[in-house]
């Protein structure tokens, strides 16, 4: 299996429509942390993947998203400092069907 890393993509996107894209492809990569914030577990192929795909919807003059690479998944621990709501903690867990 490829090695994970974790990401952190935030985005500042200036259109509405493209915003909701942008936002239904991040569910698909990770998980939602709050507004225009996503972590995720990512291959070297499927960050690329990832890449593609924002890269097709967003206008480059316009918009602005950023992937933050904090490290190999199985051995960063994020230390994560919540003010205000409590934050929960994305575990990887795996699902059968």
């Amino acid at each position: 299996m490829a090695e994970e890393r974790t990401y952190i993509v935030t985005y500042d996107i200036s259109d509405t429509r493209r915003w909701r894209r942008v936002f239904k492809t991040m569910n698909g990569f990770g998980e939602w942390l709050q507004l225009s914030v996503f972590q995720c577990r990512l291959s070297q192929r499927r960050r690329a993947e990832l890449e593609t795909r924002l890269r097709e919807i967003i206008k480059a003059g316009e918009d602005h998203i950023l992937l933050i690479d904090v490290g190999y998944a199985d051995k960063t621990e994020l230390a994560v400092e919540s003010l205000g709501k409590t934050f929960a903690g994305i575990e990887r867990r795996a699902i059968v069907i």
